[in-house]
């Protein structure tokens, strides 16, 4: 287990504090990024970010279950990043195929050769 020295207490510290600011900074890039692929990669760091620190905290504290919050938040954010990237990928398509229609079009879709069965 770890053992404690006044120095690895300070280090701790300063790690978790180095931590903040760079998840702050993540924050800042999350919401002002031009783009939603900015946004996207942003949350993932500040996700990974945050179970860094939650690991930490679990060494400072001596606490064992707080590493299963960590990997509950992994998971947790693993999943987000999976549902934020296909949302933004059905809106992107949704976008590209009204964009093709001029007014009054309908669009027709022909599905027969996903349905057609392999040959």
């Amino acid at each position: 287990m770890f053992e404690g020295t006044p120095f690895s207490s300070v280090f701790f510290i300063v790690c978790m504090i180095v931590l903040s600011v760079i998840i702050f900074f993540c924050l800042i890039i999350a919401i002002r990024g031009p783009r939603y692929t900015d946004r996207i990669v942003a949350a993932n760091m500040i996700s990974t970010k945050v179970i860094a620190f939650v690991c930490m905290l679990a060494v400072f504290l001596r606490e064992d279950f707080i590493v299963d919050v960590g990997l509950i938040y992994a998971m947790l954010g693993f999943a987000a990043v999976v549902v934020l990237s296909r949302i933004i990928q059905v809106r992107k398509k949704r976008a590209e195929s009204s964009h093709m229609l001029k007014d009054g079009e309908v669009e027709i879709l022909d599905k027969s050769d996903e349905e057609a069965p392999d040959k």
